[in-house]
C-alpha cells in the first residue's frame, strides 16, 4: 500500500502525498507548478485550451495522447508522462518544430487558445505517422477552439510539420523515461486520506471490489469525462473516489472470433479499430463522439454505465445485443445492455456492484448494420436523435430486427413495435416495410427541449429507418448521406 501518486515531468518522478480527490491536473500546473501555458477556457473539456499530452506505457512503448487537464483529475496521472507546452523545446534549444510551424503560418492571434493547438499537433506528431492529411488535422483538432485566427493557418501549420517524427529534448530523454514509467508500475495499491475521504487507485479487480463493497458510495473514475464537470460545473465535493487505471486487465480490448471485449477502462481511442472493424459505421460514429482529448479519456464501459439518454454508445450496444459484465464482491453476472436500464437515472446495479466490462458480438454474414448521429453540430456534440439497425436477413428478406435509439425517452431504448413490423419485410418493397415506420409512433413519446422538438425527433427517427432499410437494399450512400460514405474498395458495403 503506498499513500502517494507519482508520475513523470521532465524526466523525473513527481510525488504527492498531499492530494484530494477532486484535485484537477489543470489546477496542479497552474497553481503548483506555476505552469500556465495550459490555460483554462470551458472548464468542461470542449475548447481545448487546456491541453495537455498524457504518455503511458503500453507494452514497451510509450503512448502519447491529448487531455483535457480541466477535467483530468490528478490521481488519474499516476503511473503517467504529464508533457505541457513548457516542455517543448527543440534540439539545441530552438522553438520546438511544431512551435515554429505555428509561427511560421502565422497560425496565432491573441493566442490564448495556441498552447492548446500545439498540444494537440504535438500529440498528432508523436503518433509517428508517415502521411498524414488534412482530413486526419480536422479530425485531430475538433476538440480545440480558436475564436480569432481561423483554422486554415492552422492547418497549415499541421501539414507542413505533424508527418515528421519529432526530435526535440523530450525525445532524447524517451529511453530513461520508459525506464521510470516501468519503476512506477510497482503493483501497489494507493490510497490517500481517512475512511471519509479519501483518493485510491486499487491495483487489481479483487481489491478494487473489496473497496467497493465497503464503501459503495465512493465515485469510481475511470475516464471522468462526466465526473470531471460535476467538480468543475456543478462544483460537487466528491468525498471519496476510486481510479480505475491501475487495475490490471481492465484496459482488455480483444476481438474474438465470437466478438469483442472491453475492459472498464478501455477508451474510446483503444476500442475505435475494433469497432470500425466490426463496421465502418462505427468507425464513423467513433470519430464523432467528442473529440481526440475526450475519446483518449472516455471510456465505453463508463459511458454505458453513466446511463444518459442521450449517450451515443448504448443505443449502438442494445441493437448489437451486447452484454455487460458485473462484479459484486466476488461474485460476477452477465446482462445484456438493453437490460441495465430501468428508467431515467436508474440501472440495474446493486449496492457495491460495479461493470467490469462488455462483450459485442459481431456480425453474422446474413447481417446488416447502420448507425447514424443527428446533431447540430458534426463535430463534438451531442446527439438530439441516435439510431441504430441491425436487421438479419434472408435473401432480401427481414427475418428479424434490433433497432434502437437515443434521445427518444428517459433511457436507450428499442423500437420494439417497429421491429416486429419489419419481420417477413423486404428490402426492394416500400410497401412491405412502412408499417414500421408508423409503429415507431407508437414506440416513442419523445420530449421537446433545446435540443430538438418531440416533432423533430419522430420525424427524424422514422426518417432514418427508412434510409437504413434502403441503405442496406443496396443504394448507393453517396446518395444518401453527406459524408460517411460506405462505398470504397477497403470498405464492406
Amino acid at each position: 500500500m503506498r499513500d502517494t501518486i507519482r508520475f513523470i515531468r521532465k524526466g523525473r518522478i513527481v510525488e504527492l502525498n498531499n492530494v484530494r480527490p477532486t484535485d484537477t491536473l489543470l489546477d496542479y500546473l497552474r497553481l503548483k507548478e506555476r505552469a500556465t501555458g495550459t490555460k483554462e477556457g470551458c472548464g468542461e473539456g470542449d475548447c481545448g485550451a487546456c491541453t495537455v499530452v498524457i504518455g503511458t506505457l503500453k507494452g514497451d512503448d510509450i503512448e502519447y495522447r491529448p487531455v483535457n487537464a480541466c477535467i483530468q483529475l490528478l490521481g488519474q496521472v499516476e503511473g503517467k508522462e504529464v508533457i505541457v507546452v513548457e516542455d517543448l523545446v527543440g534540439r539545441g534549444g530552438e522553438l520546438h518544430p511544431v512551435q515554429s510551424a505555428m509561427a511560421e503560418s502565422h497560425a496565432t492571434q491573441c493566442g490564448f487558445c495556441t498552447p492548446g493547438f500545439v498540444m494537440a499537433l504535438y500529440a498528432l506528431q508523436r503518433q509517428n505517422r508517415s502521411h498524414i492529411d488534412r482530413k486526419d488535422v480536422t479530425d485531430w483538432l475538433a476538440g480545440n477552439l480558436c475564436r480569432c485566427t481561423g483554422y486554415r493557418t492552422i492547418i497549415d501549420a499541421a501539414l507542413k510539420v505533424c508527418a515528421t517524427p519529432a526530435e526535440d529534448q523530450l525525445t532524447t530523454l524517451q529511453e530513461s523515461t520508459r525506464n521510470l514509467l516501468r519503476m512506477l508500475h510497482d503493483g501497489n495499491h494507493i490510497f490517500i486520506g481517512n475512511q471519509e475521504e479519501f483518493l485510491a487507485c486499487p491495483a487489481d479487480i479483487d481489491a478494487l471490489a473489496d473497496l467497493y463493497q465497503y464503501h459503495p458510495d465512493a465515485v469510481l473514475v475511470a475516464g471522468a469525462t462526466d465526473v470531471g464537470l460535476w467538480i468543475t460545473k456543478q462544483l460537487r465535493d466528491l468525498k471519496k473516489i476510486v481510479f480505475l487505471h491501475r487495475v490490471d486487465g481492465l484496459d482488455r480490448v480483444e476481438m474474438t472470433e465470437q466478438g469483442l471485449l472491453i475492459g472498464a477502462t478501455a477508451t474510446y481511442t483503444d476500442v475505435e479499430p475494433h469497432m470500425r472493424a466490426i463496421d465502418p459505421d462505427l468507425g464513423e460514429l467513433w470519430r464523432r463522439i467528442g473529440s481526440q482529448q475526450v475519446r483518449a479519456s472516455g471510456t465505453v464501459v463508463g459511458n454505458v454505465a453513466n446511463g444518459s439518454p442521450i449517450g451515443d454508445t448504448p443505443p449502438v450496444l442494445i441493437a448489437l445485443d451486447a452484454t455487460l459484465e458485473l462484479r459484486s464482491g466476488g461474485d460476477s453476472r452477465a446482462l445484456p445492455v438493453e437490460e441495465f436500464y430501468f428508467d431515467y437515472g436508474r440501472q440495474d446495479r446493486g449496492e457495491g456492484e460495479f461493470l467490469a466490462g462488455l462483450f459485442v458480438p459481431g456480425l453474422a454474414a446474413n447481417q446488416a448494420f447502420r448507425c447514424y448521429k443527428i446533431s447540430k453540430r458534426f463535430d463534438q456534440d451531442i446527439s438530439s436523435v441516435m439510431a441504430a439497425f441491425r436487421f438479419t436477413l434472408d435473401g432480401d428478406t427481414i427475418t428479424e430486427a434490433r433497432i434502437a435509439f437515443g434521445g427518444m425517452a428517459g433511457i436507450p431504448k428499442r423500437a420494439v413495435g417497429a421491429e416486429e413490423a419489419l419481420a417477413g419485410a423486404r428490402l426492394g418493397d416500400a410497401r412491405s416495410w412502412s408499417p414500421a415506420l408508423t409503429a415507431i409512433l407508437s414506440d416513442f413519446t419523445p420530449l421537446s427541449d433545446h435540443r430538438a422538438s418531440d416533432w423533430y425527433r419522430i420525424e427524424t427517427a422514422r426518417n432514418l429507418l427508412a434510409k437504413a432499410i434502403v441503405e442496406v437494399g443496396g443504394a448507393n450512400t453517396s446518395r444518401t448521406r453527406v459524408t460517411g460514405h460506405r462505398e470504397g474498395a477497403h470498405v464492406p458495403v
